[in-house]
């Protein structure tokens, strides 16, 4: 893999969110190891007990649809053919599969991956804050729109205090 195709970028484009974890699917990260597919499942299927739940699963069809549609059709391509659903791998199981692993090329790509999965996580945080910070300028808003509302109504009953008089007319009427 060169430098430019495994940049952070990169990597965030192939991060899917599923089942609310953000994952990169088996084929992408194979693919960023440099190593079949194939080869790369197998290595995760001898070393089952390094992968939990929380760490790598198998999507459903349903899953892997939604996620193949919102891609370009390259990647529809490397699933069209194979008989197994995709493996889903979150931050803590891409990681663990560079130890199963065990090459320069992994090491190099794990370091990438981390700073990927940093960088989209500071990215929510930063959301997080700007969506607070909103909140607290349309309460603020709220508060100023009643402020400019009673000094208008301070204004009118200054230039008018009885109310403004529309019924009786200046001047003499015989």
């Amino acid at each position: 893999m060169t430098d430019k195709t495994s940049s952070p970028a990169i990597i965030q484009e192939r991060i899917h969110v599923v089942r609310g974890l953000r994952v990169i699917l088996d084929a992408d990260l194979a693919a960023l190891y440099g190593v079949p597919t194939k080869r790369f499942n197998e290595a995760v299927k001898r070393n089952q007990e390094r992968f939990p739940p929380s760490f790598c699963f198998q999507l459903t069809q349903p899953e892997t649809i939604g996620i193949l549609r919102s891609q370009i059709a390259t990647t529809l391509g490397k699933y069209r053919s194979t008989r197994y659903l995709p493996l889903a791998f979150t931050e803590h199981g891409a990681l663990m599969a560079a130890t199963v692993l065990n090459s320069p090329t992994a090491v190099a790509i794990s370091i990438r991956l981390i700073e990927a999965f940093v960088a989209l996580r500071q990215l929510a945080a930063n959301h997080r804050v700007l969506t607070k910070r909103l909140d607290e300028l349309e309460s603020r808003v709220g508060q100023h729109d009643a402020a400019i509302s009673d000094a208008i109504t301070a204004l009118r009953q200054l230039a008018f205090p009885d109310g403004p008089k529309h019924g009786r007319k200046i001047g003499f009427h015989p």
